[in-house]
């Protein structure tokens, strides 16, 4: 997978058009991108609080690598970024220390949750140790599940979920700068 300037502004031209969808997690055409990732994320209204309600993109469960249980109803509310991988993926260790530093600087305003799927979980633990991103969540994909839940096909790609559950899927890496974008528009949003 390749990251060009056109891919990371696809960024923001996919959040706008899923956002525009009715359904969460619906998939939108490659429509025009526009000059920054995530540029057209409507803007909250001040004060308003989302719904209490768990949305249909964060009602499952699932074990981190370390075999704990994990609820995605406890993201409700909450910016999130989702970052899927897998353990021998080049470009996913590649990205790792970008994801690593953006997750820490956000860290308490969007929740970032690692998903890796596609081999065993010991080479994922193996994974986080590796590439020091052991800083937030990450989650034992083995079956494929949430992959397939969030329309994921390839890695690394990245779900970006507003606080009221509307999500988008990028597919390709994103560096620290774009990251960064994303995190805070989700925090307007």
């Amino acid at each position: 997978m390749r990251t060009t300037t056109r891919s990371l502004s696809l960024v923001g031209a996919l959040v706008a058009a899923g956002l525009a969808m009715a359904a969460c997690g619906a998939s939108a055409a490659s429509p025009a991108p526009p000059s920054t990732p995530v540029a057209s994320l409507p803007p909250q209204a001040h004060g308003a609080r989302p719904s209490a309600a768990t949305p249909q993109a964060l009602a499952f469960t699932a074990t981190t690598v370390d075999g704990a249980a994990f609820n995605g109803a406890s993201l409700t509310g909450k910016p999130v970024v989702f970052w899927f991988w897998a353990p021998w993926c080049t470009v996913c260790r590649a990205e790792s220390p970008d994801v690593a530093k953006v997750a820490a600087e956000f860290k308490g305003k969007v929740t970032f949750i690692g998903i890796a799927g596609l081999g065993p979980v010991q080479d994922m633990r193996a994974f986080v140790s590796q590439t020091s991103t052991g800083g937030f969540t990450h989650l034992a994909d083995e079956d494929g599940s949430l992959w397939s839940r969030f329309g994921v096909v390839a890695q690394p790609s990245f779900v970006f979920v507003t606080p009221d559950g509307q999500s988008q899927e990028f597919t390709g890496g994103l560096g620290a700068d774009d990251l960064r974008t994303v995190a805070s528009k989700l925090l307007v949003a």
